[in-house]
């Protein structure tokens, strides 16, 4: 309009008070990454094959019902393919949950610290995110969640084992936890992590969710199974939810690529989990040697470890940069460490025991 000032659109308030995202940081060529939790082995020979022939039709769309998969899927876990919905990752299915959940004046409850996505999906829906702090030992603080419950609540993430902490929930804790939260509050046990459990206390959350319609159980391919790059994961819900979560996805989110990649990888399973044990095996050397450093651990069933650093965690991680491995901190909390390669993790520990003696 004339002899007025251009104005851009109008864009919501709300996403003022988001934060953005940050992943881990990428390392340089002469550096290692332990930032992302990623798998530090190279796809196996057979998925990356079935990942190479999906692309040779990339100029088609793929199957938006990700049928191959979810058939997959069913057989592999005894579930019905009805209970399943796929997306672009975890995060992405996490997303879609809160979208058929929660929305302005609604609340989405979590542990914090705890995954970073939970509050930026949460506000970016319009609803209210309530972290429950963890406990003194970085542990999820079930009945303080218990206790923060309203009218209002609507779904509640729990991370198991927790990223970043490591502490998974056992049988007993949850089981009590579920029994005590209303049936009409979605539950999601979000299991990025679950290959890595060697706890047997710690359950499988399949089992818990089979009786239950208010709990939803989310994995991913990206942690053990090594797609990270492909993003694709999965939820298994009774079927109002699996529905919803399908009405809410990006269509055609998951590519052909992923799909069959996915696919792949559950049908080299015993392979694929050989490297998880190699990755297990590490994480206890990595634990055995930080302990006799003199830090204090929480036990991690994950792919990681955490350093409570609370100040001093920027500190930490550009100490592990200079020594030519790239670690994940959060300000004021701690850093978080991926077991990657043996190499890697040995420049880690250097730099851990390094810092260890100037504190």
């Amino acid at each position: 309009m004339s002899g007025t000032a251009a104005q851009g659109p109008r864009l919501r308030p709300t996403l003022d008070g988001i934060p953005t995202y940050k992943p881990g940081k990428p390392a340089g060529a002469d550096a290692y990454k332990l930032s992302s939790n990623e798998n530090p082995y190279p796809p196996l020979a057979g998925v990356l094959e079935a990942a190479l022939a999906a692309a040779g039709s990339f100029n088609r769309y793929p199957d938006m019902a990700v049928t191959a998969l979810t058939e997959e899927l069913a057989r592999r876990f005894e579930v019905p393919a009805e209970h399943i919905a796929t997306g672009t990752g975890s995060v992405s299915v996490a997303q879609s949950l809160v979208l058929s959940t929660a929305g302005p004046g609604d609340e989405v409850m979590f542990a914090w610290r705890s995954f970073e996505a939970y509050p930026i999906i949460t506000q970016v829906a319009g609803a209210t995110p309530v972290a429950v702090p963890l406990t003194a030992t970085e542990e999820h603080d079930l009945d303080a969640m218990l206790a923060a419950i309203t009218d209002r609540t609507r779904l509640i993430f729990v991370c198991n084992p927790n990223n970043p902490t490591g502490t998974a929930i056992r049988r007993t804790e949850l089981v009590r936890f579920l029994d005590a939260v209303p049936s009409d509050i979605l539950v999601v046990l979000d299991e990025a992590y679950i290959e890595f459990i060697r706890d047997e206390q710690v359950p499988n959350g399949l089992e818990l969710y089979r009786d239950r319609p208010n709990v939803c159980v989310l994995r991913t391919f990206s942690k053990a199974y090594g797609l990270a790059g492909l993003r694709v994961g999965f939820a298994v819900a009774h079927e109002p939810v699996a529905t919803a979560l399908r009405k809410t996805a990006v269509p055609f989110g998951v590519s052909q690529l992923a799909q069959d990649a996915a696919v792949a990888s559950l049908r080299a399973e015993d392979e694929l989990l050989e490297r998880v044990e190699t990755l297990v095996a590490e994480r206890a050397r990595v634990v055995a040697a930080l302990t006799a450093q003199g830090w204090e651990l929480a036990d991690t069933q994950a792919n990681f470890v955490w350093l409570r650093l609370g100040d001093r965690a920027l500190d930490f991680a550009a100490a592990c940069g200079a020594a030519g491995v790239v670690v994940r901190p959060f300000q004021g909390d701690g850093v978080r460490i991926t077991i990657g390669e043996v190499a890697g993790n040995d420049l880690f520990l250097a730099a851990a025991e390094a810092f260890r003696k100037e504190l």
